[in-house]
């Protein structure tokens, strides 16, 4: 089964849903704000994909953070710990997809994907 987790009013979520739903590709929804983000799945992720990969620097979630918690971010653990304290700054969509793991959204990646599974 294909999760997506991110936030309902992202746009770059609503996109990748949409262009599931119009592939006809089943998904499930993890909503980060409504469910949380366990730990242990973040740090996963952080291994899987790197750390730097899921923290979104360009965001607003980022830029509003004062310059001392921004500096806490030294390495996985620490970025692990300010994105579980604030979900938004995960880049989005997360997609667990069955044997890999997707940051943000690309079509044609993702096409490739469904086509040649």
């Amino acid at each position: 089964m294909i999760v997506v987790f991110g936030i309902p009013n992202c746009d770059t979520v609503k996109k990748a849903r949409a262009w599931l739903s119009s592939q006809g590709v089943g998904h499930e929804f993890h909503d980060f704000k409504k469910h949380g983000l366990d730990g242990q799945l973040l740090a996963h992720w952080a291994q899987t994909v790197g750390w730097q990969t899921l923290l979104n620097r360009q965001g607003t979630t980022w830029r509003k953070l004062d310059a001392a918690a921004q500096a806490t971010v030294l390495d996985s653990d620490s970025a692990c710990q300010l994105m579980l304290n604030h979900t938004s700054l995960i880049k989005r969509p997360v997609v667990q997809w069955p044997g890999r793991l997707s940051v943000g959204f690309d079509a044609r990646q993702w096409q490739a994907w469904i086509g040649g599974s």
